[in-house]
């Protein structure tokens, strides 16, 4: 396959929803994360062939929400500009994407990337509301007004939660966590062993505070005054598995073990990576960072979603050739700690891999190699822009171990996988 080559990636600071970033919407993310590639690569604008960025809740003030990100940045108003969106996927969708269009002749550069702002998840009326709020713009008179408005009940105003409709699949009616608790349930994945994969994640994550700093552009939010946001401020360097143990389950209140220290954080950030054919890196003299060699999408059953990843890496390796051991390192996305354990059950265990859909295993994981940096459990997961997250953790943790090859997945909201197999240049 014709390769991709990542040559620059840069991310904002990852920060729990309703902190840091909380004043700055998805818009204004992704603006921040692709002037600071801009500003790193000191690239022409005119150079950009098309800019793709990856959204799951886009906002209503910015429908195609690239185009107006691109051009808050700075890039021609005559160069185009698309969004596109798969779920936890929607980041590495871009990068693929590109590939596809670079492939068809579509483009040599581009700009990539995802955002999310879940603290500006927007809430809802219910429909009953909505329709009582229209017979009132209807009503001509004061009279129709006042009677239109006398049909309001205070159960009208209170709010459908946007995000909660967001994490729910409307096809099986389960949230995400629902569908981590049946896996943990279908594979016996304990409760401790949930948490104490949790607290690997932000021990390796604290470990790590300086090479996770090193991918980040600081960001300085207008207030009363500026502040300064300059790391991730979702990894607790204090927490242990006494801690963890204490936290009840949120999806099934009574024999749950899914809780919010064992899943992914709900954060907001964006990611940004130039990405161009091997022509235009020869053309620019870019020394690029790695390459994007293959990757894969698949499905799978919606209230198993968390399987996605062991379909899609078996799909890769295969069309790949290669094997889970050719990997020096892994990124796996930690939705859920149980969906991350069950994936490496599927993964080692022929028995388990066929209830995954596979006909035999892929051969274990080395957890050395399985997200050095800590995971989504501790950084977060900003839904649009984890994908593209991945792919730049995995290419900085090759350049710092000069390893060769890396494997990036996720699993996806509706039942489905990816994957992808990146190389050092």
């Amino acid at each position: 396959m014709k390769p991709l080559y990542i040559v620059s990636a840069i991310r904002t600071p990852f920060t729990r929803a309703g902190t840091s970033l909380a004043g700055m919407d998805a818009t204004d993310l992704g603006k921040a994360a692709v002037s600071a590639l801009l500003a790193r690569t000191g690239l022409d604008p005119h150079a950009v062939d098309e800019t793709i960025f990856g959204c799951v809740g886009q906002p209503a003030d910015a429908q195609n929400i690239a185009r107006v990100i691109a051009l808050r940045a700075g890039l021609p108003e005559g160069k185009p500009a698309m969004t596109v969106h798969r779920n936890c996927a929607s980041g590495l969708e871009s990068l693929t994407t590109a590939h596809a269009k670079m492939c068809a002749g579509q483009g040599e550069v581009f700009i990539v990337g995802g955002t999310e702002s879940m603290s500006n998840m927007p809430l809802y009326f219910s429909r009953s509301a909505m329709s009582k709020f229209g017979s009132v713009m209807k009503a001509r008179s004061f009279g129709q007004k006042m009677g239109a408005m006398s049909a309001f009940r205070p159960m009208d105003f209170a709010p459908v939660i946007g995000l909660k409709l967001g994490l729910t699949d409307p096809v099986v009616d389960m949230n995400m966590g629902e569908t981590a608790e049946l896996l943990a349930r279908e594979f016996k994945i304990s409760r401790e062993r949930q948490d104490a994969f949790a607290l690997r994640s932000h021990q390796r994550a604290a470990v790590a505070a300086a090479r996770l700093q090193g991918e980040t552009a600081p960001l300085y939010v207008m207030g009363k005054s500026v502040e300064p946001v300059l790391a991730d401020n979702g990894v607790r360097v204090d927490t242990t598995l006494e801690k963890l143990s204490r936290l009840k389950p949120m999806f099934e209140r009574h024999h749950g073990s899914v809780t919010a220290g064992n899943s992914s954080q709900l954060t907001d950030g964006a990611v940004a990576l130039l990405v161009a054919s091997e022509e235009a890196v020869a053309r620019h003299g870019w020394q690029p960072l790695g390459k994007l060699v293959d990757y894969a999408y698949t499905g799978c059953d919606p209230r198993r979603m968390g399987l996605g990843p062991v379909r899609a890496m078996d799909a890769l390796m295969h069309r790949s050739n290669h094997k889970i051991g050719d990997m020096d390192t892994i990124e796996i996305n930690e939705a859920f700690a149980s969906q991350v354990l069950t994936v490496l059950e599927c993964l080692k265990d022929t028995a388990c891999a066929r209830r995954a859909g596979l006909e035999t295993a892929l051969g274990e994981i080395d957890e050395e190699r399985l997200n050095p940096r800590g995971g989504a459990i501790a950084l977060g997961h900003p839904v649009g822009a984890t994908g593209a997250r991945l792919v730049l953790t995995a290419l900085d943790q090759l350049r710092e171990t000069q390893g060769r090859r890396a494997l990036v997945s996720l699993c996806i909201g509706g039942g489905q996988g990816g994957a992808a197999l990146l190389e050092r240049v």
